[in-house]
């Protein structure tokens, strides 16, 4: 048999038969639809958490009080460990490779100025957070390198909240209320968005001194740390913990490395789209008992054409990759509109909701199409098998 006869009989029945190659098809489709939907949405989230992390840079640090062996602990959780201390911040700016430290303690307060007030986050941090954060000033000045148990009470608004107390007014040199106490404004911070959940633009930056004593905290939050890029980041983490561990006499911190969040990050969220890719794929099961079906059925209905086909010198070997690429045909072509479908469902996704994230994965999309294919080759088999068998005579008589 002619290649070119052979490609013409697998189309020809696929073909012949459209609602029932339809159909069959369409289970295919959704299931592979649903796989690029799913995968899209997991992989635009991956992105977009990732993207989140790395505004702050890449050469960054991150030490909490107390010891875990995840990510940390809360600074409010506090047992028997030895605070993190404006002093020990201080000490970390010793170490060769460190290039800025960034003191952080966070909390919750009533701000008021031009006879407006809003409850808003308070940031009580050093005078490096444009350097650590990423996050530059828009008019005046960020905090000075004041001598933080002498720290003047300055405070830097974030945009939203200048917007929120001043409007369109000049607030530099501005006298404010926060929490009770006065400061003057020196700065205004440049729009930056929200960070995973947290507002940068609806806060407010005072000396971490003065936001120790407004929330009566014994401890720092965190201290972050931005090391000189080319500098190994496990290497300056083994020497802040040895200075650390000096200071503290006991390793009752947590120090975590920007590449050790994303890659936790990065492995928590690759199972997550890993887990929407198979509960796609369940469709595609579906989808092969379809072709199952429809092929056992088309052996009984095309005995006589085996029949005839064997006689005339077919091979079983024939038969059966004619059988075969009749199935692979039909999943194909549920794969390829499976894509379509998929892909345009998650443009308009993106159009009609742009807060959620999407991203088209074209790993899965190919592993998707592959795994299609393959469940086309595997329902065949059986019906293939049993056409390929068939006795030539008793097809004939069949008819």
């Amino acid at each position: 048999m002619l290649i070119k006869d052979f490609i013409k009989l697998a189309f020809s029945s696929v073909i012949g038969l459209r609602t029932r190659s339809f159909l069959t098809a369409l289970g295919i489709a959704i299931g592979i639809a649903a796989v690029v939907l799913l995968t899209s949405i997991g992989e635009g989230i991956h992105r977009f958490v990732l993207a989140e992390f790395t505004q702050f840079g890449t050469n960054l640090i991150s030490i909490v009080p107390g010891k875990t062996t995840t990510m940390g602990l809360s600074g409010a959780v506090l047992s028997n460990v030895r605070p993190l201390s404006l002093d020990d911040a201080l000490a970390l700016k010793r170490i060769p490779q460190v290039k800025a430290i960034e003191p952080v303690i966070q909390g919750n307060a009533e701000v008021e100025a031009n006879k407006k007030s809003r409850r808003t986050t308070v940031f009580g941090v050093g005078s490096n957070v444009p350097a650590v954060w990423q996050i530059q000033v828009a008019r005046g000045r960020f905090l000075p390198a004041d001598d933080p148990r002498t720290a003047r009470a300055f405070a830097v608004l974030g945009s939203k909240l200048q917007q929120e107390l001043f409007g369109d007014k000049n607030s530099l040199g501005q006298r404010i209320r926060i929490g009770g106490e006065r400061y003057r404004v020196i700065g205004v911070m440049e729009s930056k968005g929200q960070i995973l959940g947290f507002d940068l633009d609806d806060a407010i930056y005072i000396p971490a001194a003065k936001s120790m004593s407004m929330f009566n905290r014994e401890s720092l939050m965190e201290i972050d740390l931005v090391y000189r890029a080319g500098a190994d980041a496990n290497e300056v983490a083994d020497n802040i913990k040895k200075l650390l561990l000096a200071r503290h006499g006991d390793e009752d911190f947590t120090i975590t490395t920007q590449e050790q969040m994303l890659d936790t990050l990065g492995n928590i969220l690759g199972i997550l789209t890993l887990a929407v890719a198979a509960l796609g794929s369940i469709s595609l099961f579906v989808g092969g008992v379809g072709i199952l079906t429809v092929m056992t059925i088309a052996v009984r209905e095309r005995t006589p054409e085996v029949g005839l086909l064997r006689a005339i010198g077919a091979s079983r070997s024939q038969i059966l990759l004619l059988f075969l690429s009749e199935a692979i045909t039909l999943s194909s072509i549920g794969g390829v509109a499976g894509l379509i479908i998929g892909g345009g469902g998650a443009l308009l996704l993106a159009l009609a909701i742009p807060a959620l994230p999407t991203q088209l994965s074209w790993h899965y999309i190919l592993l998707a199409e592959l795994l299609a294919v393959f469940i086309g080759l595997i329902a065949g088999v059986a019906p293939a098998i049993r056409a390929a068998n068939l006795n030539p005579v008793e097809a004939l008589r069949s008819e």
